[in-house]
């Protein structure tokens, strides 16, 4: 990826990339998440059919990315997915180094120098969004694991570009879209590559129409890979094509119109919190500096920044459409956000008599070293609430249910926390782990009224979530079932109402909310 001597500049990309991995430490000091759990639950049981992807589970996600945590389960148990992805966060933080020359040489003729100091400075920036653990530095999600793949094709699109190559080309639409196949809304690989692509065959003016065409070509095959396998392996694993659709793409709408019929307090304070963190992390800064100098660079470097805002635009646009402002979606904008910070930077000339140019390049070095000093913050703040204040309560609430279960046993939590079950190690009867999920395929919670009033009624019953929290379920009527069958054990951790099948003897449950956890996964137990 680099060659020559080992400069100043080069030598800080490397200790950038180590940075990141150190900064990953929270992973190393926390339980399962939700979605991983969640994750990891739907691959552990997956059992495809022809009206269900996964089986025993529903999980609007592309197989790929099941497949993915199957595989590093079965290599080296449920944490090794978290290895992986701190493995591609390094692997993040060295290729955004290395597009970033690319891309100084190709848009603005830099030196190799200042392609050095460019590269520099866009390292420390990719590390210093990447580690901040508002965005999340805990879970290994399909964020983390696709944005190595996003800059990476990035790269490659570029390379192909310079090199006229059909190969790079292809293998640049291909890692694109193996992103996507980890998180759907990770398209800024597709999106960079098509208009870099399109963007210098209209510069070129149709001179090099035919290599162009050649080229577009290359990367749609690549591209097409992915979706081939997929829909291959949906036939021979016998999911009918209609359902392996509405699970991938499908659901989001459905999903998207039950978010926006109930407008909620949490999800308004969600959006304000992503914003301030986004905020306080840089992000906004640095976005709204390249929009501000959006005009100048496109005059100076047309093809580069089209491609650049093309990305930086679907990447905002996709986190917007969600709906839900989880703050882990921010983590989505590290390469378009790091790459917009290149450009910013290549802006300075030293032969130039026109000042504000040198003075884009020092305001853009100042809002990088505030990203480094917040992300700094955040790793310290992360490390004295976890130690004061915070517990992983749903692991704690998880494992008194396991600790206190039968064999058979069997668990339902409502309110979506996946965490919770694979904690408890029961199994659960009903297939929605998480509520939007719920909330859209079960809305008057029919099918779960059904399992409780039926013969495979769960043995134990947590509300995670109030049960009247969204009024499109039948809440009532589940409230009525849980006090007819069910008894109030206990409220685990002050937040998690416990109840369980009526028996003739009283079930004891203890747990250790009240410990600090500072173990890390040592503290996990059998």
């Amino acid at each position: 990826m680099f060659t020559g001597p080992v400069s100043p500049a080069r030598l800080t990309v490397w200790v950038a990339a180590v940075a990141a991995v150190v900064a990953r430490y929270p992973s190393a000091m926390w339980p399962l998440r939700p979605d991983e759990a969640g994750f990891l639950l739907v691959a552990r049981t997956w059992r495809p059919a022809p009206d269900s992807v996964y089986g025993t589970y529903f999980v609007d996600r592309p197989p790929e990315v099941i497949a993915l945590v199957r595989l590093t389960d079965w290599l080296g148990g449920p944490y090794a997915l978290r290895v992986l992805a701190t493995v591609g966060i390094f692997t993040l933080v060295l290729l955004s180094a290395a597009t970033a020359r690319r891309l100084a040489s190709y848009a603005a003729g830099l030196s190799p120098d200042r392609t050095d100091r460019v590269a520099a400075w866009t390292a420390v920036a990719t590390a210093a969004l990447v580690s901040n653990t508002g965005f999340d530095a805990v879970t290994a999600k399909g964020e983390h694991l696709g944005i190595p793949l996003v800059m990476g094709s990035c790269w490659l699109a570029l390379a192909a570009l310079e090199r006229t190559s059909v190969r790079l080309a292809l293998a640049a639409g291909l890692v694109a879209m193996l992103a996507v196949g980890l998180k759907q809304s990770l398209v800024g690989g597709l999106v960079f590559g098509a208009v870099l692509l399109g963007a210098a065959a209209l510069a070129d003016r149709g001179q090099q129409r035919t290599t162009h065409l050649r080229l577009a070509a290359g990367a749609a095959a690549g591209a097409a890979v992915p979706v081939v396998a997929t829909v291959v392996w949906a036939v021979v694993a016998g999911v009918d094509l209609g359902t392996l659709w509405y699970t991938v793409v499908g659901f989001r709408s459905d999903a998207a119109a039950v978010l926006a019929a109930q407008p909620s307090e949490a999800l308004e304070r969600r959006a304000f919190e992503m914003w301030l963190l986004a905020t306080e992390g840089g992000v906004t800064f640095l976005v709204a500096w390249f929009v501000l100098h959006l005009p100048p660079l496109l005059r100076r470097m047309p093809v580069a920044t089209s491609a650049v805002a093309a990305m930086l635009l679907v990447d905002l646009l996709a986190l917007v459409q969600s709906g839900s402002w989880w703050k882990t979606y921010l983590v989505a904008l590290v390469p378009s956000v790091a790459l917009a910070t290149c450009l910013l930077l290549t802006v300075e000339r030293p032969s130039s008599q026109v000042s504000w140019r040198r003075a884009v390049a020092s305001v853009t070095r100042a809002l990088v070293v505030l990203s480094v000093v917040t992300s700094t913050v955040s790793l310290y703040v992360w490390w004295h609430i976890t130690g004061e204040d915070h517990r992983p309560v749903g692991y704690y609430t998880g494992e008194a249910i396991g600790r206190a279960a039968r064999p058979g046993d069997t668990l339902v939590v409502y309110g979506g926390r996946p965490d919770i079950q694979w904690a408890s190690g029961l199994r659960s009867p009903y297939e929605h782990l998480w509520s939007l999920p719920m909330r859209t395929l079960d809305p008057g919670l029919t099918d779960l009224r059904e399992l409780l009033t039926g013969p495979r009624a769960p043995t134990w019953f947590v509300e995670f979530t109030v049960l009247d929290t969204w009024s499109e379920s039948g809440t009532e009527r589940i409230g009525e079932e849980l006090l007819e069958r069910y008894e109030y054990v206990a409220t685990l951790c002050g937040e998690y109402r416990v109840y369980h099948l009526r028996t003739l003897e009283d079930p004891v449950i203890e747990s250790r909310c009240g410990e600090p956890w500072r173990g890390g996964l040592a503290s996990l137990r059998d």
